[in-house]
């Protein structure tokens, strides 16, 4: 069920950005942080060509990481650093990294599976 979302900026990459790469790296990571199984894991990825970072366009990467509630806020903090670390060895030029990981209401979460 974890939702792994991935915004990034077109440029600011040093050209090193491999959007495919990075979506399997993070699902990795993630994965290996023991805090959530890798069948469940789903990323998805959006390019911004149209942003600021401190009203500057400098390149960016941000995760954002949405789970059911019930891991402990070590396993947060991990995940969190986790990522940040995959992020900055596979962008090492990009200006701004940053990961969030949020709770999401188990009341109001729906999904639909189609067989």
């Amino acid at each position: 069920m974890p939702h792994l979302v991935i915004e990034y900026s077109n440029d600011g990459h040093g050209g090193l950005l491999d959007v495919a790469r990075l979506m399997e790296a993070v699902h990795d990571t993630a994965a290996d942080t023991g805090a959530m199984k890798a069948a469940d894991i789903k990323v998805r990825a959006t390019a911004f060509s149209d942003y600021l970072v401190a009203r500057e366009k400098d390149g960016f990467c941000h995760v954002s990481v949405y789970l059911l509630e019930g891991r402990t806020h070590t396993q947060k903090i991990n995940i969190s650093e986790s990522l940040r670390e995959t992020l900055a060895a596979l962008l090492p030029q990009t200006k701004s990294l940053s990961v969030d990981v949020r709770d999401m209401d188990p009341i109001a979460y729906r999904k639909r599976l189609n067989d």
